[in-house]
């Protein structure tokens, strides 16, 4: 599914206003990631990223140039976990939270 500028502008107005909406977008790109949809996680973290400090501000905290980093959270990109567990530390930093894992039993 493409999305249109319109739909993205909102997503970042949105999350630049609403600290709460901010942090539930970066709580579901963990979560999708954990779940195994890479797509949909890193579509996710492309949308939160865009939306605060940007693919330049990023890469300066990360040590890899911007260009680099929207290719491999593009569509057909294959971040490694070093560069996905870079890219998650410093979101967590940039947004002053913690992330954490909880292990559930399934319902099964």
């Amino acid at each position: 599914m493409v999305l249109t500028r319109q739909f993205r502008e909102t997503v970042q107005a949105r999350a630049q206003r609403d600290t709460r909406f901010r942090r539930a977008l970066l709580t579901e790109a963990v979560n999708e990631l954990l779940a195994g949809d890479l797509g949909a996680g890193k579509a996710l973290l492309r949308d939160y990223i865009n939306a605060t400090l940007g693919f330049e501000q990023l890469g300066i905290e990360v040590g890899r140039p911007a260009k680099s980093l929207q290719r491999m959270l593009g569509p057909s990109g294959n971040p490694t976990a070093g560069n996905l567990i870079a890219i998650l530390k410093a979101l967590q930093e940039h947004e002053d939270v913690t992330i954490t894992v909880r292990l559930n039993r399934d319902a099964a």
